[in-house]
């Protein structure tokens, strides 16, 4: 359906840029050189601006609007909650947040039944490595190198992308491992089955050196976001499991980005038959409406705090408006049958979309992922795979992917690029028409970083 853009003014847009130049300070920007596009409104799968341009949104904001912009049943939820009970202290039981704790734990594999709400991905990050050392007693976290698990002090030092590096204080008890990436493989794998043997042999070669002992945690994305949607080998996780289960180590994974429908299932882990022992959510929950977070806890760990205080807590832990969208979220997920959309697009629509355009354009050198979870990889030469631009780019050396995002950018499509890639992560409930549209402009796009190649 195609949303209603207000009439233009440009005059509001001006102001609107001028206000946010004089008094906001943008995350991961230099802010001199920043120039952010004044939004005027959003619905469904596509957001506008100012003077008037329409963008379809392949972002999701920041991979969270599973359900698009706007959705009247959960906007509507968050009016109802304002005004019945807007904000309460977390230490009391509150209706609205009972529920929401009921129906995320309903979806959770296992018997991860219970859920500690934050406000978003990373103090969900910060308390689930709070938890498993306090629970086992151990200091050390594993965690892998292409990985992106947040800002805050502990989830940059696990982060295993260059974000970390201004923040690596080095104290924080983190050890980095290889996870599997077959076509970038560390390993030298020739398929998935060596890729994934080669991976669990290289991790558990790290915890002998390390000593099991002194390891609390290993944390995964299920399936990496930000740092490529590499989709893990069969087999990868499952067998995470069992080396965690054999040296007691609490194995967490991260969902911030891949859960809640954006795999095709409501958590990715459900993709590959494991249960972990944590579960880190935001985002997807409640479409990013409203800031929300979390950790669903298994009844081990949960235990360990029947009679010992957990000691961490935030002001606004199960915020009543943030439940309330998370509510409505799933309510909307269920009832519109979202996730099951999201399988049906990447598996028919999507996929098949993104891999015949690899066929035709020498620029794309691998196609992967998942339910509306996909990364378009962009090399100068396939034979030798060496990305469109170097690894880390920035300035000049990163034209080659500006000049891609400016074009798909004024052909209507807003992108999610980082380094090398374009990754094509639409709202949960896009339409096929809607995804079609994409990759036409994205097809225009491929155009150009092919011109850059050998």
């Amino acid at each position: 359906m195609t949303p209603h853009v207000a009439a233009p003014d440009p005059q509001a847009g001006a102001a609107v840029k001028a206000a946010d130049r004089a008094h906001v300070f943008h995350s991961w920007s230099a802010q001199g050189l920043i120039d952010p596009l004044a939004v005027a409104g959003a619905e469904g799968s596509y957001f506008w601006d100012y003077d008037g341009n329409r963008y379809l949104d392949f972002s999701s904001g920041l991979v969270y609007t599973n359900i698009g912009y706007q959705h009247p049943k959960v906007v509507a939820a968050i009016q109802e909650q304002a005004g019945k009970l807007a904000t309460f202290a977390p230490a009391f039981a509150v209706d609205v947040r009972s529920e929401a704790a009921r129906l995320i734990a309903e979806r959770t594999p296992g018997d991860l039944d219970k859920i500690f709400f934050t406000n978003g991905g990373a103090e969900a990050v910060e308390n689930a490595v709070r938890m498993a050392r306090l629970h086992t007693g151990r200091h050390k976290v594993l965690s892998a190198f292409r990985s992106y698990h947040g800002a805050t002090s502990t989830a940059i030092n696990l982060t295993g992308d260059p974000r970390r590096w201004a923040s690596d204080t080095g104290t924080a008890g983190v050890v980095r491992f290889w996870a599997p990436f077959l076509y970038r493989s560390p390993f030298y794998s020739e398929n998935e089955q060596q890729e994934c043997e080669r991976a669990l042999a290289h991790l558990e070669d790290t915890i002998a050196f390390e000593g099991p002992a002194t390891i609390a945690a290993i944390i995964l994305e299920s399936v990496p976001g930000t740092a490529g949607i590499m989709t893990p080998p069969p087999g990868y996780l499952a067998g995470v499991r069992e080396i965690c289960d054999k040296y007691g180590i609490v194995f967490v994974l991260d969902e911030v980005m891949a859960g809640f429908g954006r795999t095709g299932k409501w958590f990715a882990a459900d993709n590959f038959d494991v249960v972990p022992d944590l579960i880190t959510f935001a985002k997807g929950v409640n479409s990013g409406y409203v800031p929300l977070g979390g950790v669903a806890i298994n009844a081990e760990i949960a235990a360990t705090f029947d009679k010992r205080p957990y000691p961490g807590g935030m002001t606004y832990s199960g915020h009543p408006l943030a439940c309330a969208a998370a509510v409505a979220t799933i309510q909307v997920m269920e009832d519109e049958k979202v996730v099951e959309h999201a399988a049906h697009i990447g598996e028919n629509v999507l996929g098949p979309g993104l891999r015949e355009l690899a066929e035709r354009h020498p620029s794309v050198g691998d196609v992967r992922g998942l339910g509306v979870f996909w990364a378009i990889e962009l090399v100068r030469d396939r034979e030798t795979r060496e990305p469109l631009v170097p690894y880390n780019a920035a300035g000049e050396a990163a034209a080659p992917m500006a000049a891609v995002g400016s074009t798909m950018k004024k052909n209507g499509l807003w992108p999610f690029i980082n380094m090398n890639r374009v990754h094509a992560v639409p709202a949960c409930n896009v339409s096929e028409s809607e995804v079609k549209e994409g990759l036409a402009a994205l097809d225009v796009a491929l155009s150009v970083a092919d011109e850059y190649t050998a």
